[in-house]
């Protein structure tokens, strides 16, 4: 017996319980996750499979300017606004603008891509990006397709996976017995043994990367990423460059608002006015509607080109009053990461690349990269593909062993209180409690309603025993 009284099997039954209840509630999400998430690694290559009519240029390598490319997208949809170009990634690809069907009609249609040929301008064709494969896999991955409601449950699912991992490692951890066979699967094992296996040794192998993939993963959460790690990040001057926020313009729009996406370090970044920042001329006048003709739209991009800003940069262009142009980079890997801000006379008024980034943006967007597969080029997406092929087999091992012992029609968690066991210390809940808090909100919220729900069962239980 242990000093404190307590049984040395009880942290590890301790242990078992958390470890069956966290995988019982995770296991759904983590499947999502793993298999949306592999598919999403070979977003290029699954989209220019499906739809190579549309990836992949008949012209050849020439590329116009993208205000005619722009004008030829209007030109097909005549009642839509265009939002955004991304120009081709490289010679050979199209361009692919953003159209916005006219919010006036009954029956207007959702958001949808266009390709155009940057050759000849021509418009090959357009797709809704939900509907296809890609595009299911992204929204499902963030969000279960059910918004910020969604995003709050994959949040919480993730933010147990640690907690999951953290149980199944104190499981596996090597006792002086088998200290021989921690890292060897016992091929005596028959049956559910034989699971457990596989199971054991899945999960010793692959934890690091699984707490990597989560950790990666969890800035772009709603709650996580943009209510805590980011607003704190700004605030110490480790996230956007602080001197953003002399360059903000009155109606507090981001990059995010304009582009419908951003770089992480850049998503709470203010967009500048036209009339403010580092080339402000003295007949910019904040309440004038923006300049989006094609010639306009042409001045950018020969400004862009002339500052030698890398093609498969994505433009947004202006809407209301006093935005301005802006155009970013994505590379696979984010020491290229570039944003520019232009008026529609083509004058630069803000510029910001990634050594501008605070220290952790900097390190987001490093895992980001990582967590994506595109740093390594396809040794990282093997190896982000291993980690979700894991996943799934730690899973289907977890929830077979499970179903393989319960009894029909119960849940058979492992054994808690009895002989020999006792609960886990006050001190270490509390010490875990505090923990998940500070570093996981929606997670340690979680674990407050969980314990206070288990004491006031206990004192139900103790209630109905003494009244019988």
């Amino acid at each position: 017996m242990a000093a404190d009284g307590r049984s040395p099997a009880a942290g590890y039954a301790t242990a078992w319980r958390w470890h069956f209840y966290a995988g019982l509630f995770t296991a759904p999400f983590l499947l999502m996750l793993a298999v949306t998430g592999a598919i999403y690694l070979f977003n290029d290559e699954l989209n220019d499979w499906l739809y190579p009519e549309l990836r992949f240029a008949p012209s050849g390598e020439r590329i116009l300017p993208a205000g005619d490319l722009v004008a030829a997208v209007r030109a097909r949809y005549p009642d839509a606004t265009v939002t955004r170009i991304d120009m081709p990634v490289a010679p050979g690809r199209t361009a692919m603008a953003f159209v916005t069907p006219k919010q006036d009609q009954k029956d207007q249609g959702e958001p949808f891509r266009a390709f155009v040929d940057p050759g000849d301008a021509t418009v090959l064709g357009d797709v809704i990006y939900s509907d296809t494969l890609v595009g299911f896999a992204d929204r499902m991955h963030g969000s279960l397709l059910l918004g910020e409601g969604g995003d709050a449950l994959v949040e919480l699912a993730a933010s147990w996976a640690l907690v999951l991992v953290v149980t199944g490692l104190w499981l596996w951890w090597p006792r002086a017995r088998r200290k021989g066979r921690a890292f060897r699967f016992d091929r005596r094992r028959q049956g559910r043994g034989r699971w457990r296996e596989v199971h054991r040794l899945v999960g010793a192998y692959t934890a690091v990367m699984i707490v990597f993939l989560i950790v990666t993963g969890l800035p772009w959460a709603s709650f996580w990423g943009d209510r805590v790690l980011a607003p704190a990040s700004n605030a110490l001057g480790l996230g956007y460059p602080p001197e953003l926020r002399h360059h903000g313009g009155s109606d507090g729009k981001t990059l995010l608002d304009t582009l419908g996406e951003a770089p992480w370090a850049l998503l709470q970044a203010p967009l500048p006015d036209t009339d403010t920042g580092a080339g402000r001329h003295g007949h910019h006048h904040g309440g004038a509607l923006p300049d989006t003709r094609p010639a306009a739209i042409n001045r950018v991009h020969r400004a862009l080109a002339e500052r030698g800003l890398a093609y498969g940069y994505r433009l947004s262009i202006p809407a209301g009053a006093g935005e301005p142009y802006s155009a970013y980079t994505y590379p696979a890997r984010p020491q290229g990461q570039r944003t520019l801000h232009l008026d529609g006379e083509g004058n630069l008024l803000l510029e910001v690349a990634f050594d501008d980034y605070g220290a952790v943006a900097k390190a987001v967007e490093y895992g980001v990269a990582l967590h994506m597969g595109n740093y390594f080029g396809g040794i990282n997406q093997g190896l982000m593909l291993l980690t979700c092929v894991a996943i799934v087999a730690l899973v289907i091992t977890g929830v077979g062993m499970w179903w393989r012992r319960r009894p029909p029609g119960g849940l058979a968690p492992p054994p808690g209180r009895g002989p020999g066991r006792a609960p886990l210390p006050r001190r270490y809940l509390l010490a875990l409690l505090i923990t998940l808090l500070a570093l996981l909100p929606l997670a340690g919220a979680s674990l407050a309603v969980i314990l206070a729900v288990d004491a006031l069962w206990r004192r139900v239980q103790r209630a109905l025993a003494s009244a019988g």
